[in-house]
């Protein structure tokens, strides 16, 4: 709905214009009274009315939210196969689904840990549900390391990744290195093998193109996903997750 100006403020606006052509003066140009008549005209309206102050910022808010909205399609677009289907992240679910939803998630989040059971029921009870993990340490060194073994089990043993994700995320405390590699043992990957990754080049690779993957986007948080060509922020739950899952097979978008 376009933003129009409160009627008695556009009628205070053509009068200040109507001075503006009763006195000949250009346009462009108002003498020292008439400005003074029109801010006062302006100010005692807003005194009256503040409640316009609100709805012009609200207006804003939404104009700037769609813009950002529209942006964000397109760098979706511009980084799709970066996003949903680069050799650097891990797919669980179906790999050959019709829909994939794309997480970015912390370690050391709260709200991924709570929003974990979400993502394992979905995959459950969705047998078409193709999901992307890319790891996003946002949350300091430990956050990092954890990250690092991350990759690292995906590149030895990467039948092993969903197991060893769900044991580190589902533990309690901060998780670092040696607690990622004690979910890795747990889950049985081989330890040494998973070191030697760890100092491959490839974890850095895949942990640079998820920090581009979300700078491009406005990703700062977690967990945040990308469906379709749009971007959920936050631990929305499993319910609203399902729903927009369903949409966008049924039309395309996460809200029909």
């Amino acid at each position: 709905m376009p933003f129009t100006l409160p009627r008695a403020l556009s009628a205070g606006l053509l009068s200040a214009s109507l001075l503006l052509a009763a006195g000949g003066a250009p346009a462009s140009a108002l003498d020292d009274t008439q400005r003074s008549e029109f801010e006062t005209l302006i100010h005692d309206y807003l005194v009256k009315n503040p409640e316009v102050i609100q709805e012009a910022i609200g207006e804003l808010q939404k104009r700037q939210e769609a813009a950002e909205a529209t942006r964000r399609k397109s760098q979706i677009a511009a980084m799709k196969d970066d996003i949903y289907t680069s050799p650097h992240a891990v797919v669980v679910g179906n790999p050959k689904g019709d829909v994939t939803l794309v997480e970015f998630f912390d370690y050391n989040c709260g709200y991924c840990k709570r929003s974990l059971g979400d993502l394992v029921d979905l995959i459950k009870n969705d047998p078409k549900l193709r999901v992307v993990l890319k790891e996003f340490p946002v949350l300091g060194p430990g956050s990092v390391e954890a990250a690092q073994v991350a990759v690292g089990v995906r590149m030895v043993a990467p039948d092993k990744y969903f197991a060893f994700h769900q044991k580190l995320l589902g533990d309690r405390g901060q998780a670092n290195k040696a607690k990622a590699l004690a979910a890795a043992k747990d889950v049985g990957v081989d330890s040494d093998k998973l070191e030697a990754a760890i100092a491959d080049p490839e974890v850095r690779v895949t942990l640079e193109q998820s920090m581009k993957i979300a700078d491009s986007l406005g990703i700062n948080g977690t967990p945040s996903y990308v469906l379709g060509d749009e971007l959920i922020v936050g631990a929305v739950g499993h319910d609203q997750l399902k729903g927009a899952i369903q949409a966008v097979r049924n039309c395309g978008k996460t809200q029909c």
